[in-house]
């Protein structure tokens, strides 16, 4: 979520008027704002992902929660000691949070464990542990609407104190243990959503967070009313109508065999109208194609930790195979490839199938991420079910990336065409017709000159460019250093550039510690080369979150989208830097495609191989060796790492990176390194002709309309959840003529 200070004061249309106050009692915001923490409560793209979205729902007038768990300790805090990456506690609760507020009153038990009995009136799920979920809400405002929706979070609470018989007694210490053991759940974010780790912990926070948010749910939708009369309390048929629920990937695919135990067990509806109520009120959003971070949940680990929920799936999983075999009689194979459990070796739950099967609705999250869903992953699925196949490309909120972090070029844009695009983003099409407007061009090189010379106290070096690494799926080394290039030719001229590169890897994932630590001592030697002097610097920003992003990202030159065709599913750091006025090198991956298809690929640098050249290479074989024997620029570099020239002290440190590149590497880098350099070499000549590349900043930002989160949460809403969104703006509230209006609709 980033800092909730400034975003909040921009939506609400304060900022100015708490500047001024702030001015006059002698106090300075930018220090009170300084002085929030960020709310690291994800660990990467599907989070803040997740952040815009609430953003727009709120902004577009639709009734929407976001839930989630309230991490005691985030996404950890990252420093750099020696070149290694050091990992420090994310205590970002120690003085409290004022954006929340504890609700007690809805706090709900959340079981573990137990057995299950099976009765002539239906099953019953006893001798469990219980858990309490409490909840935490805090308002996410909408932009100068007067809608507020809320954030729930859930904290993990013990449930009961021990008492002082059990500490006379000595039991207060495996009290104190059982009380930990609960309350565990929700102490730690795991720090990695690009792997998937198969430990206890992690299912019981996603059954925590889901059990939790259903009971919420349903107690909403039982004291709620549908038209002008209230429902009643089991005329579950009306859910439905009333609630859609969007699965973020499959962390939170324990939904749908909990909402089948609450109405089949608990609310004793029939199986049938049970599963057709799941089904239309659950959708499922694909966030991946790598197998690495698709969950697979052993069988034994259910067994033990959610009986009632294994036996479920296994009826799921009955049914779904029976429609398989009528439609597809005799194929056994795409039984075994359907199926929700996973015979092979350990039996393991498919959780990405019971999604697709659970859900009304399933998309990916750009275009040719969904054509690749329907294509491979889900194509057996596709196949039987092409109707549930959608795309919905990812989106920004222009709020924070643009209105709140860059806020000279937003006053740019809008001296031209009015600040309706704040809401409408498309409107940032008009910008065409200024591309050869000369005061424009300038002012727009103006805002860029003036934000690095602002943000330069944050950095040792002035920012040129920025790049973007794919640490989480290990892609190393796609990053401009022509070391080589510059030591032999010290006397031509190069367009001096600033390298940076942030990310943080998960504590346990030793490559991408690796691949940090190459890049820090990369830097070292760089840096302080005589020869190299000032034309080059390469920084590694250490403990990169939303509020370094907010400053890096507005003072681009360059973003970096260097994923290997077929491997990103979007990004949306790519449109933040679109939208700031960055040019994109990259790959015709994830959402550059689309980037490309709205800005002109002539306004992109786009090299590398495409989707079908990756597949070519596939059949034909991809050897390492090959380029490397090639490309003597490529085989000296390759050289220096391998052999200590970046680790002197230790001239065997990255040879398993080398290794790996050399023997293991799934994402063919060294097939695109080539196009990359010719690529790189044409930034360099267009960066020296300072107009033409204003131009073509222009024609980028002219075509971020599409990447607004607005435009993709307003396609949910009509197509998956049949909601209408609006632009309307309710009546202040301190407005006599509309206050009772006003309290209805934020009760």
């Amino acid at each position: 979520m980033g800092r909730t200070l400034q975003n909040t004061m921009v939506n609400l249309a304060l900022e100015n008027a708490c500047d001024e106050a702030m001015y006059q009692i002698g106090l300075d915001m930018e220090e009170l704002e300084d002085m929030e923490e960020d709310a690291g409560l994800g660990n990467g793209g599907l989070g803040r992902l997740a952040a815009c979205f609430l953003d727009s729902m709120a902004s577009l007038g639709m009734a929407a929660y976001g839930y989630g768990i309230r991490y005691e300790f985030g996404i950890f805090n990252q420093k750099i000691a020696s070149g290694w990456q050091v990992e420090e506690a994310d205590d970002w609760l120690r003085y409290g949070n004022p954006w929340e507020k504890a609700r007690p009153e809805y706090m709900r038990p959340v079981h573990f464990y137990g057995k299950t009995e099976h009765h002539p009136d239906g099953v019953k799920w006893v001798d469990t542990q219980v858990v309490l979920a409490l909840p935490y809400d805090t308002p996410v405002p909408g932009y100068r609407n007067n809608y507020v929706n809320t954030m729930r979070l859930w904290s993990a609470k013990a449930p009961c104190e021990f008492n002082l018989k059990d500490f006379n007694i000595g039991g207060y210490i495996q009290a104190v243990l059982d009380r930990n053991l609960a309350e565990n759940i929700s102490r730690v974010l795991y720090p990695n959503d690009n792997f998937f780790e198969g430990k206890e912990l992690r299912l019981k926070q996603e059954y925590f967070v889901v059990s939790a948010t259903l009971q919420d749910i349903i107690r909403r939708f039982k004291v709620s009313k549908f038209g002008s009369r209230e429902i009643a309390r089991t005329d579950f048929s009306k859910l439905p109508d009333k609630v859609a629920i969007q699965l973020n990937d499959t962390h939170p695919s324990m939904a749908i065999p909990e909402l089948m135990r609450v109405l089949v067990d608990i609310e004793k509806l029939s199986w049938d109208n049970a599963w057709d109520i799941c089904v239309r009120t659950c959708a499922y959003t694909n966030h991946t194609v790598l197998p690495e971070a698709l969950e697979r949940w052993p069988v034994d680990l259910f067994a033990h930790l959610l009986p009632r929920h294994l036996e479920i799936i296994y009826e799921i999983n009955r049914r779904h195979l029976e429609v398989i075999a009528a439609k597809f009689p005799g194929d056994h194979d795409r039984l075994r490839r359907m199926s929700l459990i996973e015979e092979g070796g350990q039996k393991r739950i498919n959780m990405a199938h019971l999604c697709i099967v659970g859900s009304h609705a399933v998309n990916g999250v750009a275009q040719i991420h969904s054509d690749i869903l329907k294509a491979t992953v889900f194509k057996d699925f596709y196949e039987m079910e092409p109707h549930k196949f959608q795309n919905k490309t990812n989106g920004i909120t222009p709020r924070r990336w643009l209105v709140m972090c860059n806020p000279g070029l937003a006053e740019v844009i809008a001296e031209r065409i009015g600040e309706d695009f704040i809401r409408d983003l498309s409107q940032l099409k008009v910008l065409r017709k200024y591309v050869n407007d000369e005061a424009f061009i300038r002012d727009v090189a103006k805002v860029k000159q003036l934000i690095c010379q602002s943000e330069i106290n944050i950095l040792p070096y002035k920012v040129h460019a920025t790049t973007q690494q794919l640490f989480s799926n290990c892609q190393p080394l796609k990053v401009f250093v022509p070391v080589p290039s510059i030591s032999k030719e010290p006397n031509k001229h190069w367009t001096p550039r600033t390298v940076m590169i942030g990310g943080k890897a998960a504590p346990g994932y030793h490559t991408a510690k690796m691949i940090i630590r190459l890049i820090t001592a990369i830097g070292d030697v760089v840096n302080n080369d005589p020869v190299i002097g000032d034309r080059l610097k390469v920084i590694f920003l250490e403990n990169y979150r939303v509020t370094l992003a907010e400053k890096v990202i507005p003072a681009a030159d360059l973003s970096e989208q260097i994923s290997t065709a077929g491997t990103e599913a979007s990004g949306t750091g790519n449109m933040k830097f679109m939208l700031n006025g960055a040019l994109t090198i990259g790959t015709m991956d994830g959402a550059n495609v689309e980037m490309a298809e709205e800005a002109g690929e002539d306004n992109l640098f786009i090299f590398g191989m495409r989707v079908d050249d990756v597949e070519a290479l596939d059949k034909k074989g991809y050897h390492a060796a090959e380029y490397y024997n090639h490309l003597p620029e490529l085989k000296q570099a390759i050289d220096q790492i391998a052999g200590g020239f970046f680790s002197p002290k230790q001239p065997d440190l990255f040879k398993e990176i080398v290794n790996m590149l050399m023997h293991h590497d799934r994402f063919k880098v060294f097939a695109d390194y080539e196009d990359y350099i010719k690529c790189q070499e044409k930034v360099n000549d267009l960066y020296k002709n300072p107009r033409e590349w204003t131009k073509k900043v222009i024609y980028n930002i002219a075509g971020c309309g599409k990447f607004s989160s607005d435009r993709t949460i307003a396609q949910y809403a009509r197509e998956i959840w049949g909601v209408e969104p609006t632009l309307e703006k309710l009546p202040n509230p301190d407005d006599n003529r509309g206050n009772n209006t006003a309290h209805q609709r934020f009760s």
